[in-house]
């Protein structure tokens, strides 16, 4: 195992997730396989020696700590933790439950920091590792019908932001991830769930949203595999960058929002010169 990476990969079972892992084993690496059910992995990866199927729901502590007891009595150490189980609940914020806005933070913000929280006393020991979070373009530009998931992947850029330079210091490196539209599951009914109540005033637009988002789902622009072979790519650079903004709609995104943000730097500074206390 000297000469190979070890990938944890958490919602390996479909998705991009299945991608990631056939492009990590594809780049001879050892590979940790999650998902709630590990058969799922079994049917969409395959089998391989060096490949490790356990079962981990992201919201849970106890499955986090198994699942990382068994990719380190199997391979010895893991190097690369790739953060990738996610859900969508879609809806206008009114009409979304705390029910549902609680699922979307458990999964998507909560999750990912359950299982680093558990892999990092493994890095620290080796001196080294990865962490590979996968964020969105939502998580950098809110937008109108994404208030639950925007909110949980704002949250992750500023866990992974202040997590660097904590574990910098143990050779440890982190990455977050900004995909745009790619061809993932993430709009099929197993992971998108709309908003539960419905409020008159949002009808038209609510009709008008829900089947946008249905005639996106496999007609995205972006292809999960070339992703996939990407982070293999930003796995082994020798200082990995901190971020990945994937895809031309995602820089297009980003693009506009970093202009947003000049403008309004831009307004504060001619209304409000110094809003700083001015010394005696």
């Amino acid at each position: 195992m000297t000469n190979k990476k070890v990938w944890f990969i958490t919602g390996a079972g479909r998705g991009m997730g299945v991608d990631i892992a056939k492009a990590a084993l594809a780049g001879g690496n050892a590979v940790v396989a999650t998902a709630r059910d590990p058969g799922s992995v079994t049917r969409a990866v395959g089998e391989a020696d060096d490949l490790l199927a356990v079962k981990l729901d992201v919201t849970s502590n106890l499955d986090a700590e198994t699942a990382v007891k068994a990719a380190v009595e199997r391979f010895g150490r893991i190097d690369v933790l790739v953060n990738n189980a996610g859900n969508f609940n879609a809806g206008f914020f009114e009409e979304l439950t705390p029910e549902q806005m609680e699922r979307q933070l458990s999964t998507t913000l909560v999750g990912p920091m359950n299982v680093t929280r558990t892999v990092l006393p493994v890095m620290r020991r080796q001196r080294s590792g990865h962490v590979i979070t996968i964020s969105s373009s939502a998580g950098l530009t809110g937008f109108e019908f994404g208030t639950a998931y925007s909110a949980s992947k704002f949250g992750v850029e500023g866990w992974m932001e202040s997590l660097r330079p904590e574990v910098a210091p143990f050779g440890i490196h982190t990455t977050v991830v900004n995909p745009g539209y790619f061809r993932t599951e993430l709009l099929t009914p197993q992971s998108t769930k709309y908003a539960e109540t419905a409020i008159d005033d949002y009808a038209e637009r609510r009709a008008a949203l829900i089947a946008a988002w249905t005639a996106q789902n496999g007609r995205q622009s972006g292809d999960p595999a070339k992703l996939a072979q990407a982070l293999v790519t930003i796995a082994g650079e020798r200082r990995p960058r901190r971020r990945f903004i994937a895809g031309a709609d995602s820089i297009a995104s980003t693009e506009r929002k970093v202009a947003d943000l000049q403008a309004d730097i831009d307004l504060n500074r001619e209304r409000f010169v110094s809003l700083d206390v001015t010394e005696a």
